[in-house]
């Protein structure tokens, strides 16, 4: 055993190598994946209330590299803001045009991270851990329920989606993806209701994320693209792992 571990030690240098290159060359020869529908079509309404669409600047776009968003608050009536909703999609990613997590990107907008936790979405009778945030911004605070939804998966952990990324560069040639997040303003103490209580009132953000999620990652679903060559590759990996490791033995 000692002896076959010995000579199985002597490949991992080479394989290393060979996976790092293979890595490199997939994330540079990788294929743009377009949408199948349109953003605008993703929760073009909400119980009545007013929409408007919120625009990036140019100079935005190109730091952030998406290839389409869609933006959005949604007002519960002339001046309180309900929640607001953002869809970055991007049909490939590269060094320097991949997604951008809320969590370093919120603080330089004036937002302090007051908690970090996960929370649980469901959506056509499945359930989905994402990533849901406490905020501060002054004397506003916020809740914010972010995740990376694409090539058949929603992904919460930041790891596991640069693993993904990384994975799939190499092995489909194609990381479309999109980051979706939803941000609910917590109404200030001084302007509750009668009765109404904080803890009330982070409850029902809460929910009101949850239920604006849900509609969300299925809208999200509809609009992107089916990866059809995950199946095909992954048995052409299948076969290939066996071959390796049945020569290595012999």
């Amino acid at each position: 055993m000692a002896m076959q571990w010995a000579s199985v030690r002597r490949f991992v240098p080479s394989a290393l190598l060979a996976i790092g290159i293979m890595l490199v060359y997939s994330t540079r020869s990788q294929i743009a994946v377009p949408l199948v529908g349109s953003l605008t079509t993703v929760l073009p309404a909400w119980q009545g209330m007013r929409i408007t669409d919120q625009k990036v600047s140019d100079e935005e776009k190109r730091i952030a590299g998406m290839s389409d968003y869609v933006a959005r608050v949604y007002w519960r009536d002339s001046a309180a803001v309900a929640f607001t909703t953002y869809v970055g999609y991007y049909d490939r990613q590269t060094q320097g045009h991949t997604m951008h997590s809320p969590k370093n990107c919120l603080p330089g907008a004036g937002w302090e991270i007051l908690k970090t936790d996960v929370g649980t979405i469901v959506s056509g009778g499945k359930r989905f851990v994402v990533n849901k945030y406490l905020l501060k911004n002054g004397p506003g605070e916020a809740l914010v329920y972010y995740w990376y939804q694409g090539r058949g998966r929603v992904v919460a952990s930041e790891y596991a989606v640069k693993w993904n990324l990384l994975h799939d560069a190499a092995l489909l040639g194609h990381t479309e993806e999109a980051l979706v997040r939803i941000v609910v303003p917590i109404p200030r103490a001084n302007t509750l209701p009668s009765g109404t209580t904080v803890a009330q009132s982070y409850t029902a953000a809460e929910q009101l994320g949850a239920q604006v999620g849900s509609q969300l990652l299925s809208d999200v679903a509809r609009v992107l693209p089916v990866s059809r060559r995950q199946s095909a590759t992954q048995a052409q990996t299948r076969t290939l792992l066996d071959f390796t490791v049945a020569s290595t033995y012999r």
